[in-house]
């Protein structure tokens, strides 16, 4: 069983967190499971439509979409290929560089990530924790 159900991510600008993800979860093998117009969200799952989901969109609540401080998601990529590519997406698509990719010793030997902010403030880091 997963930990996690799903993880959701506020944004005010619902269109630009969808493009701003879009080739992000593509480049990590993650499908778009679906787009829900009205309420402003973007839905990606596992490979095989399996939870952990991961969804942008409007908050709930109708408020505006806040970055918090000391929260970050992180999201597991199939290489050190990958986690380069995708941080290079992230820059590309108005993203903010948070830690370029690189070995982090200071986590495992074979920690490889990279961190950026996405266009509404919220950290995401991409990493690999497997050697290729």
């Amino acid at each position: 069983e997963p930990m996690l159900s799903h993880v959701f991510i506020g944004t005010n600008d619902p269109e630009r967190a969808t493009n701003f993800y879009r080739p992000i979860m593509e480049a990590l093998g993650y499908p778009l499971k679906f787009i829900d117009q009205e309420r402003g969200w973007a839905v990606w799952t596992s490979p095989g439509g399996a939870r952990p989901y991961f969804l942008v969109g409007r908050p709930f609540d109708g408020e505006p979409a806040l970055a918090g401080n000391g929260q970050m998601i992180a999201l597991l990529a199939p290489s050190r290929a990958a986690v380069d590519e995708v941080y290079a997406l992230a820059m590309s698509g108005g993203g903010r560089d948070d830690g370029p990719p690189g070995p982090r010793p200071q986590y495992h030997g074979d920690y490889y990530g990279a961190y950026f902010r996405d266009p509404d403030g919220c950290k995401l880091c991409v990493c690999r924790h497997d050697p290729d």
